[in-house]
């Protein structure tokens, strides 16, 4: 992976002049704002002359700024959380609410416009019928196999999210047969070893379903299932609640299969959340046959 410019700044920083290294420590501590600052702006706030500005550039590898700007603007497509628009959360009359709002929606639009029917339901039938359901996921991607496993226990058994801390993937993945279902979680800022878990699951008999933003589209063509989600936001942080609204909707559709199973299993979880105290409040029974 060509190296971003923090990393380029920081394995050439000795080599650089007194005042290039004034405008790149300047960048390094102000790096999230680095696509909204013009050439000017730097050489202003920094004391040193455009040209300065413009030599440390090149020294970096860049042809000019415009293409620095580009390559922050790519960053933050692959999910470094940089600030693309200083403004964009300026309280006016509720502004920042409204575009919120409509970024979310907007997302939501995205992911469900992308979903075929036929797709959505051939994958909540495995998920209903599959002797295990294995849930994956790192990083920002781990809380959301959380709670997907989460959901998904309620309606029904033998629902696990590996690895557990600390362990290895080799032992979980090894058994996996035609019967069984892995979802998998595989939003941006991905590690290196996800590629070769795709791989590895790639050449086993489970069906498996790749819950992912965008940038995970190579690897549609190497599962069953690919259901993308986008995270774009106002600002430098990605949103997850188009991930999680479609979380809900596919744990719904197993649970509507299996109806009279998943309330009765429900009901019985709720009898031992109350019988170990393990709800704030005591959980009561339903009784699914009075309704």
């Amino acid at each position: 992976m060509t190296p971003h410019i923090g990393q380029r700044i920081t394995a050439q920083f000795d080599a650089l002049t007194a005042q290039e290294q004034r405008v790149a420590s300047f960048i390094l501590d102000h790096f999230d704002d680095l696509a909204v600052y013009s050439a000017a702006d730097l050489a202003r706030l920094t004391g040193v002359s455009k040209s300065t500005v413009s030599r440390l550039f090149k020294r970096l590898g860049f042809e000019s700024y415009r293409t620095v700007k580009d390559h922050a603007r790519q960053l933050r497509n692959l999910g470094v959380p940089l600030v693309i628009d200083p403004n964009a959360m300026q309280e006016e009359a509720g502004a920042p609410f409204q575009r919120h709002l409509q970024r979310e929606q907007d997302n939501l639009q995205r992911c469900l416009n992308g979903i075929a029917a036929d797709q959505f339901a051939a994958l909540v039938e495995r998920l209903d019928s599959a002797r295990h359901v294995v849930v994956i996921g790192f990083r920002n991607s781990y809380p959301l196999a959380l709670h997907f496993r989460q959901q998904l226990i309620q309606a029904r058994t033998q629902v696990r999210v590996v690895p557990h801390p600390n362990q290895s993937l080799a032992e979980e993945i090894v058994d996996l047969t035609d019967q069984d279902v892995v979802v998998l979680f595989g939003f941006r800022r991905r590690p290196v070893a996800f590629t070769s878990l795709i791989d590895a699951l790639e050449r086993s008999p489970a069906k498996v379903a790749l819950l992912a933003d965008p940038t995970a589209v190579n690897f549609a063509s190497q599962v069953t299932w690919f259901f993308e989600t986008p995270l774009e936001s106002l600002s430098a942080f990605d949103s997850y609640a188009a991930a999680n609204s479609l979380i809900c909707l596919i744990a719904n559709g197993v649970l509507h299969r299996r109806l009279a199973e998943g309330r009765e299993r429900i009901s019985a979880i709720s009898d031992v959340y109350a019988e170990l105290s393990e709800l704030e409040a005591p959980t009561m029974s339903v009784d699914w046959s009075a309704q």
